[in-house]
């Protein structure tokens, strides 16, 4: 177990509020390809209770046992079951399918294409037909997801105002190495980071990039602990009116270049998802195919009478 992401678990666990016990929850998943949907999950699961302990899933997911059963069942009919709001408009199969079409219909200002909606409807989709825990659906920005995100908090005094830009696409761990170390630069950092028009990152990337558009990037970098504000829409180039902006000096050699450690890049995860395609779409059809049966299954037992599902008949 790692606690925290900064070691190994050991310690005492923290009381709750008052020193009652502590409620601890428990959340698992395969978090393939992390996103803001993911870490919404995590955001709402952390909100009930005191303590979140997070579950990683192998590479075969588990949302049923071997011989079918609902993974949570006995949770469930201990009556310690809550379940998360789903965030609506992103799902890894979304972002694995704007890889391998290489359309440039996910941008901000571009309307989704007919080929892309007939492919949304079909990615992986198994003979049986689509599962609601599977799928593609219209991401739409709101105020609302911004909030649930965002910290609001001002730079406070003393605090060292931090500048970064990019695309920020993809948001993985070579990101959030890369923002630790900068939260690092300074005992009391405020990091902002800029994230450049999805028609920037196109003229600098090229092909279909990036893969999450404006709206989406800034709820992903929003979801770090580090960053506490986001620019949305920044410019390619830092100038000094941008500096002025946020109160810093402007003649002043303030530049740092930060090298991340990690090797990880978007552009390696979108070419092993091209790799992996055929593999890929083999596993969302088996596990799609599974949780459509398992969904008959229950749709059946609830429109027998209730003497019958209990065995008296």
């Amino acid at each position: 177990m790692i606690r925290n992401g900064r070691g190994a678990a050991g310690g005492a666990e923290q009381p709750g509020p008052g020193g009652r016990r502590a409620v601890r929850v428990w959340c698992d998943g395969c978090y393939d390809m992390v996103h803001y949907g993911h870490s919404n999950q995590l955001r709402q699961a952390r909100a009930m209770g005191d303590y979140l302990i997070v579950g990683v899933h192998t590479d075969d997911d588990i949302t049923l046992t071997v011989d079918g059963r609902d993974t949570y069942e006995e949770v469930k009919q201990a009556g310690r079951y809550r379940e998360c709001k789903r965030t609506q408009g992103v799902s890894t199969t979304d972002l694995v399918g704007r890889m391998l079409l290489v359309t440039k219909a996910h941008h901000s200002s571009q309307e989704m294409s007919s080929e892309y909606r007939e492919y949304a409807d079909s990615f992986g989709k198994c003979p049986g037909g689509r599962n609601p825990w599977t799928g593609v659906s219209q991401f739409l920005q709101t105020s609302q997801k911004i909030i649930q995100f965002a910290s609001g908090k001002e730079p406070q005094p003393g605090e060292t105002v931090i500048y970064v830009a990019g695309a920020f696409d993809l948001f993985h761990i070579g990101h959030v190495d890369f923002l630790e170390k900068v939260h690092r630069l300074a005992e009391r950092p405020y990091i902002i980071a800029g994230l450049h028009f999805d028609q920037e990152v196109n003229h600098y990337k090229g092909k279909n990039y990036p893969i999450m558009n404006l709206h989406e990037r800034t709820l992903s970098v929003l979801a770090c602990r580090y960053v506490s504000e986001v620019v949305i829409g920044a410019p390619y180039a830092v100038t000094a009116e941008l500096l002025s902006h946020f109160k810093e000096p402007k003649r002043r050699g303030i530049f740092r270049q930060i090298d991340s450690g990690s090797n990880l890049t978007t552009d390696l995860i979108v070419q092993r998802i091209i790799t992996n395609r055929l593999e890929y779409e083999a596993r969302n059809q088996k596990k799609e195919a599974k949780e459509l049966a398992f969904l008959e299954a229950a749709r059946q037992q609830a429109a027998q009478p209730l003497g019958e599902r209990d065995g008296d008949f």
